[in-house]
């Protein structure tokens, strides 16, 4: 690609945005006139601390899933084994 074309590609990004940004800025004061008029307020963005305390629960309560899963597995085994061996 023409180095020409690469920086139109550039700035085009960085100019939309530049102006998603501006349109954000602009509109500030008109949600927070609806959000007071019909009384709903604005939920604070989690922090990352949040975030990452949300995804250590939702990793804890995946592993635990998993290790019960096994577990009842290896009972399964156990008893197929124990089962079959009295059988001969």
């Amino acid at each position: 690609m023409s180095k020409h074309f690469e920086d139109a590609r550039y700035y085009l990004g960085r100019a939309a945005d530049h102006a998603k940004e501006g349109v954000k800025e602009e509109l500030e004061p008109v949600e927070e006139r609806v959000r007071e008029i019909v009384g709903r307020e604005r939920e604070p963005e989690p922090s990352r601390l949040d975030r990452l305390e949300a995804d250590l629960t939702d990793l804890s309560r995946k592993a635990e899933g998993e290790a019960k899963e096994a577990v009842q597995q290896a009972r399964e085994t156990v008893d197929e084994y124990r089962s079959g061996r009295s059988r001969e």
